[in-house]
Parts: C-alpha cells; sequence; structure tokens
C-alpha cells in the first residue's frame, strides 16, 4: 500500500513539473490529485463516521469529512470557493439546501458550504464503491434509485422523518446530474427536493455557486487554480407550491 500511494504520488508530481510546458499534462495532473483527495477524505470520513457514531455525534459526520476535503483539496489542486453573500442563510435548520450541479468538483464546493447537522443525497450506485460509499453509508446519505419510483420515494420518506424528529438537514442537487455545462445555464431541476421539502414541512435555501468553467472544464482539458464564487445570497423559500 505504502509502495502504491508513493508511486501516485511521485507519477502526480512529475505530471504536475510536465504541466509547465504540456498544459494537458497539468490537467491530468490535477485530476489525478483531485481523485487522490477525494480518496483520502473519504478513507478519513469512514474512521470520521464510526468514531462519531460511538461518540453520540455521528449526525456531523458529512460535515467533517466535507471540511476536510476543503483543506485538503485547497493544497493539492489550489482550488477554492468563496462565500461572497448569505453565508447566514446556511445556518438555517433543519432546511432542504439546493445547489447547481456542474461537475466532479462540486464535492469541493460542499467542503466550504456544507453546514452541521446535514447529509446528501446521492445515487444509488455510489454505495458500492469502496471508501467513499462505506463512509457515504455510514454517515447517513440519502440513496436515490432512480430507476425504481417506489424506493425512492421510501427513501424521501426516511430523510423526512430524519428531519422532523432529529432536525438533519438535506442537500439537493436539484438538476439531478451534471452538466458539465460552459456557460451560466441550468438543466431542468427535477421535483425530489421540492417534494421532501413539502413532506417535513421545512423551507428550502437556494445555494448558487458561479460557472467555474474557467477552472474546471473537461471538454477542454482545462483545469487550473483559482477562486469560484458563491452566493447563498437567495433566503429561505418557506412555502412551497407543486
Amino acid at each position: 500500500v505504502a509502495s502504491g500511494i508513493s508511486s501516485f504520488v511521485v507519477f502526480t508530481l512529475s505530471l504536475f513539473a510536465l504541466g509547465q510546458k504540456v498544459p494537458r499534462a497539468a490537467f491530468v495532473a490535477r485530476c489525478l490529485a483531485a481523485y487522490g483527495s477525494l480518496l483520502l477524505c473519504a478513507t478519513y470520513g469512514v474512521l470520521a463516521s464510526i468514531v462519531l457514531r460511538i461518540a453520540g455525534y455521528g449526525r456531523i459526520s458529512q460535515w467533517a469529512t466535507a471540511r476536510s476535503f476543503k483543506w485538503v483539496m485547497r493544497y493539492t489542486t489550489g482550488v477554492r470557493f468563496n462565500i461572497v453573500e448569505g453565508a447566514e442563510h446556511l445556518n438555517t435548520r433543519p432546511a432542504v439546501f439546493i445547489g447547481n450541479h456542474q461537475s466532479e468538483l462540486d464535492v469541493l464546493m460542499l467542503g466550504y458550504i456544507f453546514p452541521p447537522y446535514c447529509s446528501v443525497t446521492a445515487k444509488k450506485s455510489l454505495k458500492h464503491i469502496p471508501f467513499l460509499g462505506w463512509f457515504m453509508a455510514l454517515s447517513r446519505t440519502v440513496f436515490i434509485d432512480r430507476a425504481n419510483r417506489e424506493t425512492a420515494v421510501k427513501a424521501f420518506d426516511s430523510a423526512a422523518d430524519e428531519m422532523r424528529n432529529h432536525r438533519q438537514s438535506v442537500f439537493i442537487f436539484a438538476e439531478g446530474t451534471r452538466s458539465y455545462s460552459d456557460t451560466p445555464e441550468l438543466l431542468p431541476f427535477k421535483k425530489g427536493a421540492f417534494h421532501l421539502a413539502l413532506k417535513a414541512g421545512v423551507p428550502i435555501v437556494p445555494v448558487v455557486t458561479e460557472n467555474y468553467s474557467h477552472v474546471l472544464s473537461p471538454r477542454n482539458m482545462r483545469f487550473e487554480p483559482g477562486t469560484i464564487k458563491i452566493k447563498g445570497k437567495l433566503p429561505p423559500i418557506m412555502k412551497v407550491d407543486l
């Protein structure tokens, strides 16, 4: 294991060095650094979830792990997010937080804005990924089976009970899939976030992240250090009509 980790680090650093002259090498280097950071923090998340559950604080496992990813990614890729407005709305509890889904880098965005006592939703297939899936299962992720409406509804019912009984919030990417857009645009919203807010009787808090194709654009093989702005400036939506 130690030998494999050392080889991975040396290879990634070599690509960073080569990236000074070959931009695509820098893109691959930062992708490797990002996935390596995710694996490291997911491993930490498994341990943190177990320890926090034993200590009676299992519901802050995702917050603790998200914060670790924020700092690890900051130093391995040079990417950071900056909350420019509305940070006070992130303290709303319980609530359904919704955000725009752009790419894999959204995990780092959660590292910056994720409040304590909050869980994410994720597609059920992620549950079977080593380390990441283990962490998500241990930390009360709301897994959604998109191919089975009945089980998806049951998952939201369980999440609504958790919100009412334990004041646990939920973060949902309302588009349901990544847009990978190079321009500021949104895909159509799925209804799950709004049904959950109605069922649990909690407000919706919109979180707006600027388009960050200037930092990460898979289509153009661009992944550069930089700062991305987040606005939680929209006040919580207290009433939802479908």
